[in-house]
This record gives C-alpha cells, sequence and structure tokens, in this order.
C-alpha cells in the first residue's frame, strides 16, 4: 500500500484529528438519541392514545430494532472493517431519514413495524458501531476517553427529551417524526463526511504523533494495514480467534444483562411514570433529562477513570449501580427515590457503556474490531430485545412495574458475575493469514 499521505478535510489547525471525528460522533449519536432511542417512551405514549395498540406490541416494535441491529451486525462489522465507516453510514443516514418519513405517515401496525425496521438499519450503520470502529483506530492510549466523550453523544441526546416532547405535543407524533427526517439529512449526514477510518494514510499514528519515513517504507514493504501493529502497540484477534475465547462470551453476555435494563428503561420509563405515579408528559421527560445528565457525567469519568484504572472492576461496580437503581424505581414511592434512580442509573450506564468498548479493543486489538463486535452484538441483542417485552407482559398480567423491574435488577445481578470473569485472554498464536483489506475512508 503507498503511504503517501492523503488529505484530510479542512479544519481548525492544532487539534488532532482524531477527536474531530469524536466531535462529529458525538452530535450523530446524540441525535440516535433524541429522536428516536431515548424519546421512543413518548412516541408509545401518543400511539397508544391514538391507536390504543398494546404495551406489548410497542415493545415488540423497539425490540424489532434491536432484532435488526443484532441480525445485521456481523456483517456490518466486516463491511466496516473492510470498507470503511464513512461509506456505511452514508447509506445508513439515509435510510434512518426514510424510516422518519415512512412513520410520520402509519396508520397499521404493519407499517408501524415496517418504519420501525427501516430507523433501525439505519441507526445501526450510521450509528455507534462504525463511529466506534473509526474511534478505536485513531485512538489507542487514550481510547477510553474518546470512547467516553463519542458516549455522551447519546447521553447528551438524553437531555433533549423535553425539546422532542414539546414537539410531540404542539405539532404531533407525525410532524416530529417528518421534522427529524429532514434534521438527519440537514444534520447528521454532512457531519458524516468527517468520520475517517484510520490515521496511517493521512500521515498520523493512533493519539496524534506523526508517521516516520521508516514507518512508510516498512509498511510500503510488507504490504500490512498502515504500520498497524506499531501503532498499537499487541497483537490483534481475528474474529474466529476472538469467538475461540471466554472472555468474548464474558463480555458479551455481561452486555446483554446490562442492555435488559437499559432497554427496558427506554420503552417503558415515560409510561410508568406517567401512568403509574402520575407525572405529566414532560415532568417525565425531565427525569429522562436528568438521567442523562447523570449519563453524560458517567462517560466523562468512566473515560477518565478506564484510562487510569482496572476497566473490568469499574464495569462491575456499575452493574450493581443499575440492580441498586432499578428497584429504586420498581417501588418508588416518593420523588428522591425517583431523583436517586435517575443519578444512580445514569452514572452506572454513563461510565459502563465507552469502557465496555473499550475493554474488547484492549483485549482483542483494532484491526478486526468491528467484526468482533458485530459478532457481539448478536448476543446482545437477547438482551435489548427482552428487556421492554418482558417489562409489558409484566404490567399487562399484574397491572404495574414492580415485578418485571425486579426481575430485571435480578438478571442485572446475574451480569456482574459474566463481567467479573472476562479476563484478559492470552495473544492468540500466529496462523500466517493474510491482513483484511485497508480502507484509507
Amino acid at each position: 500500500m503507498n503511504l503517501r499521505s492523503i488529505a484530510l478535510p479542512r479544519v481548525a489547525s492544532g487539534i488532532f484529528y482524531g477527536w474531530w471525528i469524536v466531535g462529529a460522533g458525538v452530535v450523530i449519536h446524540g441525535m440516535i438519541s433524541a429522536l428516536f432511542m431515548q424519546s421512543y417512551g413518548a412516541y408509545v405514549v401518543l400511539l397508544r392514545e391514538e391507536f390504543g395498540w398494546s404495551a406489548t406490541l410497542l415493545s415488540v416494535g423497539f425490540s424489532l430494532v434491536q432484532l435488526e441491529n443484532g441480525v445485521l451486525g456481523p456483517i456490518q462489522g466486516w463491511l466496516t472493517d473492510r470498507f470503511g465507516p464513512r461509506a456505511i453510514m452514508r447509506v445508513g443516514l439515509l435510510i434512518w431519514a426514510l424510516g422518519f418519513a415512512s412513520l410520520s405517515q402509519v396508520n397499521s401496525p404493519v407499517m408501524f413495524f415496517v418504519s420501525v425496521v427501516l430507523i433501525a438499519i439505519g441507526t445501526g450503520l450510521g450509528g455507534f458501531l462504525s463511529l466506534a470502529v473509526s474511534v478505536v483506530h485513531w485512538f489507542e492510549r487514550r481510547r477510553a476517553i474518546a470512547l467516553g466523550l463519542l458516549a455522551t453523544g447519546f447521553a447528551l441526546g438524553g437531555l433533549l427529551v423535553p425539546v422532542v416532547a414539546a414537539s410531540l405535543e404542539s405539532i404531533g407524533w407525525r410532524g416530529t417524526a417528518l421534522l427529524s427526517a429532514g434534521l438527519v439529512l440537514v444534520v447528521a449526514l454532512p457531519l458524516s463526511q468527517l468520520v475517517r477510518h484510520r490515521p496511517e494514510p493521512y500521515g498520523y499514528r493512533p493519539d496524534g504523533g506523526r508517521l516516520t519515513d521508516d514507518d512508510r517504507e516498512g509498511d510500503a514493504a510488507s504490504g500490512a494495514a498502515a504500520a498497524l501493529p506499531a501503532a498499537s502497540g499487541g497483537t490483534s484477534f481475528t474474529a474466529r480467534e476472538a469467538l475461540r475465547t471466554p472472555a468474548f462470551w464474558y463480555l458479551s453476555l455481561g452486555h446483554g444483562a446490562s442492555l435488559l435494563v437499559v432497554s427496558a428503561l427506554m420503552v417503558h420509563l415515560i409510561p410508568h411514570l406517567r401512568d403509574s405515579l402520575g407525572y405529566s408528559l414532560q415532568q417525565a421527560a425531565s427525569v429522562v433529562s436528568l438521567l442523562a445528565f447523570a449519563q453524560a457525567v458517567g462517560t466523562i469519568a468512566g473515560g477518565f477513570g478506564g484510562d487510569r484504572f482496572n476497566k473490568r472492576t469499574i464495569v462491575v461496580f456499575c452493574m450493581l449501580g443499575h440492580v441498586v437503581a432499578l428497584l429504586l424505581l420498581a417501588y418508588a414511592s416518593a420523588l428522591w427515590m425517583v431523583i436517586a434512580f435517575a443519578l444512580i442509573n445514569g452514572l452506572a450506564w454513563g461510565a459502563r457503556g465507552p469502557l465496555m468498548q473499550a475493554m474488547r479493543a484492549d483485549y482483542f486489538g483494532p484491526r478486526s474490531f468491528g467484526t468482533i463486535m458485530g459478532f457481539s452484538s448478536l448476543i446482545m441483542m437477547v438482551g435489548m430485545m427482552t428487556g421492554p417485552i418482558l417489562a409489558a407482559v409484566m404490567v399487562e398480567r399484574t397491572g404495574n412495574y414492580e415485578a418485571g423491574f425486579t426481575v430485571l435488577a435480578g438478571l442485572a445481578l446475574i451480569g456482574t458475575f459474566f463481567f467479573a470473569l472476562a479476563r484478559k485472554p492470552n495473544a492468540p498464536v500466529a496462523t500466517g493469514g493474510t491482513p483484511a483489506a485497508v480502507s484509507a475512508d
């Protein structure tokens, strides 16, 4: 591969380009969070009122998002590793906009499910996995904080849920969905142009160092992936090698257990606060914003802490935080319990999220990170799909959320043991395989 430096987009000088990728990712990830993932519960309230659809049906709709992302994950991961995240994101963001436009015209469950599937494909291709692949390659020593800052996008998006709720109440859910489609096209799609796959084709090492002439000559002679082994400071696993390690399965199962809580709350937090505790839609959205604020603090704290302390230990304590927070919400009888839930769950969620991605990169290296993360998503989707449906079935049988949230807290507790067992694997034995094709995207 010819390593003559490829020109990067014109941006302000003096800042390592990897941080521009993180910045673009924060905005795009924040839009995914604000416009759909964390505002889905508000849509649920209005769709139930207009069509009389059950909580289970609407939970299945959200679970379709997770099913689609899980099934798509391994393919997306491979495509992203091979062709670069920017090309994949372009396609995804266009599909996402189409999904919102379709949602604005929904009149039946079938059309609702079709719209949700389009949104799922779009946010999957245009969202966190593609962005994380880029960030993992552009950072090594500061990987945890870079991933932490990227994850703040999801938290900051939660702060905008009251704005989305106000839009839903003023112009309706159809108008809000159509407006969201326009925002994706005029904001997210142009920002995706800043994303690049690896730093080496542009003359950089991870974290900002310039490649030397020796690096360039050595890479040209070997045909390796842009001096990646030297830059990453360790051996990278292939996806097949990673799948053979217990660490891959423990991380994936623990991640899936944590997503039981996250997905259930995305769907049922606002309905629970509104229907069970008597809050208005705006008050419930304000609780989501408080949770999002705590999540943003958690992502930054987790990123800095993960670069300095044992990531696995921090994640175990975060899982225990999920357990405590969910029990507080399930049995809330006073405002302070709801506030404590939002703060504890937000901090735990925020700190845990980027550290799990950083652990995967630390354990398995960056070369096949997208593909490895894609296979992990097959396991993680079980948690994302099960959480909302389990809570919905329990509430329709018992008339409240106490039993469902308590069961989910117990399953999250099991997840702490998976993370405790997820120790870093030994380096794989060299097999003489050929590195994957490298994209300069």
